[in-house]
């Protein structure tokens, strides 16, 4: 019998604009079913949502994820705990069927402790490394007990992290992505370096510190890279009423804006960006600037993936990511122009080398680790259950 994984992601029925929101979860899900496992998507239905606003969510997530394969394993719970309607829960699976899985991969840090519980075997993923564990301390999040955590941030739990630990343990994972969804696109040289982004966020003291969580702020202070660089630079950031007014900020500086909802509303739309780029050209926020979190975006992964050299901002120093070979990490003006300079220089060896870095992210090895550690507590038991068994 295969394993069952109730995977939870962080409300993609939410999101329904948020293509790139929806493939963080994919590359878990995808690299589950690529082992045998029996996949349950679990989501939270909102109470304060009409019951026509609940269906329509649903019914867009079934219709996003119907191609991959996963429309029929949708699994609904009320967030309030309460009983959710017939009309909204038809052709989905409920809690009680999802708390048989083996195990609950849980991706969202504000799932209720009152679903986690229900589960025989939990862990935890964290997404947002660093700015999680000032969120723990400061209250602002309150992490459900889970038997196992795991976090995409080299630093987190080690001696070189500048945040607590929460008291947790806490065992790094690579982020994943699903090689088979990627396949390295070739794009002639007038393709522009892109990124898909949102620029908002908080500000926030920790212990002394400035937390800036405001991407906006980091391109910025790169607001005068166009006119250092031959490489088209486009971005593509979900601005809604605030469009007109950056576009018009920005595109004398020599930008090219773009609406990301328009570009990146579905899935297939997402990564056909991403594959018709030349490369990634992205700041992060100034949170994992400051926190050197050593964090790399699952995004950058898809456009390492499609053999897109990267050019991110510096993160923290790291044990597996390069700073200048297929993936460019820069900390200032000078060595984002030289990036993109030696990008272009060589662009089929560093494209070569992206898609041979993306392979280290392979979601079917890092899934198969992730889930050897989180099984093996529960492997155990049931071998001395067995044993004593047999003895009696």
């Amino acid at each position: 019998m295969s394993t069952a994984v109730c995977l939870a992601p962080a409300r993609t029925i939410a999101y329904p604009q948020g293509g790139g929101h929806l493939w963080v979860y994919l590359q878990w899900a995808l690299g589950l079913r690529a082992l045998g496992c029996r996949v349950i998507w679990l989501e939270g239905i909102d109470p304060s949502d009409s019951e026509l606003d609940s269906r329509e969510k649903v019914a867009a997530l079934k219709l996003r994820l119907r191609p991959y394969g996963l429309a029929e394993s949708l699994a609904l719970f009320s967030l309030n705990g309460g009983p959710l309607s017939r009309g909204v829960a038809d052709g989905t699976l409920d809690l009680e069927a999802a708390a048989e899985a083996d195990l609950l991969l849980n991706l969202w840090h504000s799932l209720p402790a009152s679903v986690v519980s229900r589960f025989r075997r939990s862990a935890f993923i964290d997404t947002d490394p660093g700015l999680l564990q000032v969120w723990m301390t400061r209250g602002d999040v309150q992490l459900a007990p889970h038997h196992i955590s795991f976090t995409i941030g080299e630093t987190v739990g080690t001696p070189e992290a500048l945040f607590p630990d929460c008291g947790v343990r806490w065992h790094y994972t690579r982020p994943p992505v699903f090689l088979p969804q990627w396949p390295p696109t070739p794009v002639g040289s007038s393709a522009p370096y892109t990124t898909v982004t949102h620029w908002w966020g908080s500000t926030f003291e920790f212990q002394g510190r400035t937390i800036n969580e405001e991407k906006n702020v980091s391109f910025l202070e790169y607001h005068d890279l166009p006119s250092r660089t031959s490489a088209r630079l486009e971005l593509a950031i979900c601005l809604a009423e605030h469009y007109e007014e950056w576009r018009a900020r920005m595109e004398p500086l020599g930008w090219k804006i773009r609406e990301a909802w328009e570009v990146s509303a579905t899935p297939d739309r997402y990564r056909a960006y991403i594959q018709q780029s030349r490369g990634e050209f992205s700041c992060a926020k100034l949170s994992c600037v400051t926190l050197a979190n050593a964090w790399i975006s699952d995004r950058t992964l898809c456009y390492l993936a499609s053999g897109k050299p990267a050019v991110v901002q510096h993160t923290g120093k790291s044990r597996l990511l390069p700073d200048a070979e297929g993936l460019f990490r820069f900390r200032n003006m000078d060595e984002a122009v030289r990036a993109l300079s030696a990008a272009e220089s060589d662009y089929a060896r560093h494209s070569r080398v992206a898609r041979e870095l993306a392979a280290e992210f392979d979601a079917r090895r890092v899934v198969a680790r992730v889930l050897e550690r989180a099984l093996a507590t529960t492997r155990a038991d049931r071998a001395r259950a067995d044993a004593a068994a047999t003895r009696s």
